[in-house]
């Protein structure tokens, strides 16, 4: 089979309509974690379906070890910077825990947020039958949904960790369950996450709307990474990701220079400076 390129597949402007089409075509949909101006733009022209401000910004960003701390108010200001830069993609605030769970209203009210002083053309929250009331609520509102099943980082306690989920056939039940409730409700797309290949797939066909996986295997509908993870950024990285550049040791390495010929008198030189 013949690869696809991403000129043979690019919109004008990636839409909710059209990741629907994309499914229904066998189309795959590539999604991306940013945080910022600079990387929406870099990845928005590379090709980019999907712009995904992730609460992960709590890991990546600001250095704690999980994504609860994180504060709708942060969400949405580095949803706006994304927004920014984008031209293309489909930008998707994810909801922070706090924001969705104590009722519907409080639900709506953050979403409208995201979409009113982030510029976010949808927004994203974690959990399935538990949260379909929020998402039903949400797309009455007019906002697009995407939910989030399987290991929902958000409930690290509940889970004990960061575990694979599907494993059993209580826990494969609750996510089959959990993602069509997530589509009933109104969802235009579901995240899947941490789960065996084959429950994968299988909630994949079993659902019109499309599937994006991380950590799930090659048979959802998409795939989408957090770009630390992608560049090389991160100190640690998980069994299933696949690094495509290493940053991290080329930035660190720019910057030993950089210290090297300050202490050198090496720069500025001549060529750097003004005259």
């Amino acid at each position: 089979m013949s690869s696809v390129t991403i000129e043979s597949t690019r919109e004008h402007r990636v839409t909710v309509p059209g990741l629907a089409r994309r499914k229904r075509r066998g189309q795959k949909i590539s999604m991306l974690t940013a945080y910022d101006f600079t990387f929406s733009r870099i990845f928005d022209t590379a090709g980019i379906d999907v712009l995904l401000v992730g609460d992960s910004l709590g890991n990546v960003v600001q250095g704690v070890e999980t994504t609860l701390p994180v504060t709708l108010d942060e969400v949405i200001y580095h949803t706006r910077l994304v927004a920014r830069g984008a031209q293309r993609a489909l930008v998707v605030g994810d909801m922070p825990f706090g924001s969705y769970q104590v009722c519907a209203e409080d639900a709506v009210r953050s979403a409208i947020r995201f979409v009113k002083e982030g510029g976010a053309q949808a927004v994203k929250l974690e959990g399935g039958k538990a949260v379909a009331s929020a998402i039903e609520r949400i797309v009455v509102a007019e906002i697009p949904v995407m939910g989030h099943v399987g290991l929902t980082p958000q409930a690290v306690h509940r889970m004990g960790g960061h575990r694979v989920q599907g494993r059993t056939e209580k826990s494969r039940q609750r996510v089959l369950d959990d993602a069509k409730a997530v589509q009933d409700a109104g969802a235009f797309a579901v995240v899947l996450e941490g789960m065996p290949a084959e429950l994968a797939a299988e909630v994949t066909d079993s659902l019109s709307i499309p599937t994006i996986g991380i950590g799930a295997g090659v048979h959802c509908d998409g795939q989408v990474l957090v770009m630390h993870d992608l560049l090389g950024l991160s100190d640690w990285t998980p069994s299933f990701v696949k690094q495509y550049a290493n940053l991290g040791a080329v930035a660190s390495s720019a910057a030993r220079t950089f210290a090297e010929e300050v202490a050198n008198e090496k720069f500025p030189d001549d060529a750097h400076s003004y005259r």
